[in-house]
């Protein structure tokens, strides 16, 4: 069974259409959906949550002299943890499958969305800076400041944005294994778009490292 199975047909994996005459494919990714269950989906905070409740039922068992609630509290609740966390580890690995982040000569396409799949098409015009926050492993998050009243939903692009910035959503290419190579992909070939004359303010080859 292919990604591509469940996904609507593409003239190229990843983008809605053939990309015009000069455009050029630099790279293409997608979300490590570890990464992406830990930084989006908080797996490991939740983990930590249920851990705390799970020690803290058990400890008030023990001081009540009733052992046997006390291990049975500890071990519903840290079962409960499990699922929770399995649950939004599943979450992460259907968003990651589902996802294609396709950098080019010219533009940034997202193709986001499990449910309900959406092609953000960003040309590199649209861009007044991008920050890369960098994890472990060499992963990292560029995320996309646009330029004048260009806006996308918060909720639609999630977890595809820069975490809380909803007055103005960032997209952002989430936990891509790579960060730094494409992040230079991104700076080099912005800058070469204002260089050539396209439509494009000064500040749109801005690319800062967070």
């Amino acid at each position: 069974m292919d990604d591509d199975d469940f996904q609507p047909p593409e003239p190229i994996k990843g983008l809605p259409e053939m990309p015009p005459e000069g455009e050029k494919i630099l790279w293409q990714g997608k979300p490590d959906w570890w990464r992406l269950a830990l930084d989006a989906l908080l797996v490991k905070w939740v983990a930590i949550y249920f851990a705390l409740i799970a020690f803290w039922q058990g400890l008030a068992g023990w001081l009540n002299n009733d052992l046997g609630i006390a291990v049975a509290s500890a071990v519903w609740l840290i079962g409960m943890g499990v699922v929770a966390c399995a649950i939004l580890a599943a979450i992460a690995w259907v968003q990651a499958w589902a996802t294609v982040y396709t950098v080019t000569n010219r533009r940034i396409v997202m193709r986001i969305g499990a449910a309900l799949t959406m092609a953000l098409n960003l040309p590199y015009r649209w861009i007044g800076s991008a920050s890369l926050q960098m994890r472990g492993g060499g992963t990292g998050t560029i995320a996309l400041d646009l330029l004048g009243s260009t806006n996308f939903s918060y909720l639609m692009c999630w977890p595809h944005v820069r975490p809380w910035r909803m007055r103005k959503t960032q997209p952002a290419l989430r936990c891509i294994p790579d960060a730094e190579h494409v992040a230079r992909l991104i700076a080099q070939n912005a800058k070469a778009q204002v260089t050539v004359g396209v439509q494009a303010t000064p500040d749109a080859s801005a690319i800062a490292a967070e």
